[in-house]
């Protein structure tokens, strides 16, 4: 019992829904790239353990915050897990990544520790509390594609439209990831670029800020009909996103990023 609660806590306290969502893109960007099966496999295993520790310091570092605003959907402030405990595990999951990285290469290893993970880290550390949370975020998937490209047999850069609409993604993912926790990340001291806005400008700062990753997807590889009907439909979300009320605003900005990553992956 003891060892399947400490599995669950650390399956939550690892930031599941990002965790999920990043190493899904990678292993959709390895197919299209076109790397065998073992070799994709690596290259999203690598983004995975990064994943992992990045969500694992995120927790670790804000568990007396959490505790401090009664956050009981967090492992560590509900006392279902014990500090030592996930530091242990996002050690080893950093160490695992390291290896694994630099088992894909070189220059894919040096990417993705440098600016993917590394980037992460430091959203933890200082970023997220200064007007440039966003930064890391661009850097890390704006870097992402690069990780996979760079581990083919034969290492390639991926055009610069890729970069610019990973980047793009990365920002818009900050500031949809950001709302839920505003008035909680408020009330403990953590202040990045979305706090400071406001959640009002947020709602529509996000979609057109995911909107901007749509037009260079859509253009970056010469117009096509995918291009042209992706964006259309994008234009449309963003419409849905400013106009829309509830959960409504929200869930089109998620399928405007849901959309630039089939861009992504379907015409890189």
């Amino acid at each position: 019992m003891a060892v399947g609660r400490t599995v669950r806590g650390l399956a939550l306290a690892c930031h599941p829904g990002p965790t999920v969502a990043v190493t899904a893109l990678t292993a959709l960007l390895a197919w299209s790239a076109g790397h065998t099966l073992g070799r994709g496999a690596l290259v999203t295993t690598a983004v995975l353990t990064g994943q992992l520790s990045i969500g694992w310091s995120n927790d670790l570092l804000d568990a007396r915050r959490d505790r401090a605003v009664g956050r009981t959907d967090k492992p560590l402030a509900a006392g279902d897990l014990t500090e030592s405990v996930v530091r242990t595990a996002c050690g080893a999951a950093l160490a695992v990544c390291v290896v694994l990285s630099l088992a894909c290469g070189w220059a894919s290893g040096l990417v993705h520790l440098l600016l993917g993970v590394a980037s992460g880290w430091a959203y933890n550390l200082w970023f997220k509390r200064t007007p440039l949370s966003p930064l890391p975020y661009a850097v890390a998937f704006g870097a992402l594609p690069a990780v996979v490209t760079l581990a083919l047999p034969s290492p390639t850069w991926p055009p610069a439209w890729v970069l610019v609409t990973g980047a793009l993604l990365g920002v818009g993912a900050h500031l949809l990831n950001a709302l839920p926790d505003l008035a909680d990340d408020e009330a403990t001291g953590v202040r990045g670029l979305p706090h400071r806005l406001g959640a009002r400008v947020v709602r529509w700062l996000a979609p057109a800020v995911l909107l901007a990753g749509s037009v260079v997807a859509a253009y970056g590889p010469g117009l096509d009909g995918t291009g042209l009907g992706l964006l259309a439909a994008c234009v449309a979300l963003a419409v849905v996103a400013v106009v829309g009320r509830g959960r409504l605003p929200f869930v089109a900005a998620v399928l405007i990023a849901l959309a630039n990553v089939v861009s992504l992956v379907a015409r890189s």
